[in-house]
């Protein structure tokens, strides 16, 4: 937990993993769903840089009031954006906008959410 940093009432539920070889940061009113699992670190794809035991971390951050579905897995590097809803089981590998909707493997944006449904941050 050396490089988690957690905002005001996130909710985890049970069996999650929060890989944290980089700075993972989720913002305030953040839900994640049973067995989300969020990695900061990969292996190198070329043999013998893998036989070495080289690894590359990248820091994850997760916006505020984000809701994340249970089963889902958040890969090194990757930003969500405030508001943003990911489905159950999806694989986050690339960034995800405020504000939308992203599901599937690979999680893919499939609709921005209604700005009425949308909290608005408070001054």
């Amino acid at each position: 937990g050396r490089f988690i940093t957690l905002g005001k009432a996130v909710y985890m539920n049970y069996d999650c993993v929060l890989l944290d070889c980089n700075d993972i940061t989720i913002g305030d009113d953040t839900k994640f769903g049973p067995g989300v699992h969020v990695y900061t670190v990969n292996h190198p794809l070329e043999p013998s840089a893998r036989r070495s035991r080289l690894e590359v971390t990248k820091p994850v951050r997760i916006g505020r009031n984000v809701w994340v579905g249970g089963r889902a897995v958040i890969l090194p590097g990757v930003s969500i954006g405030d508001d943003a809803v990911i489905g159950a089981g999806a694989v986050v590998s690339k960034d995800v906008p405020r504000g939308t909707l992203a599901v599937g493997n690979p999680a893919r944006v499939i609709r921005s959410i209604k700005q009425d449904q949308l909290e608005q941050p408070s001054s």
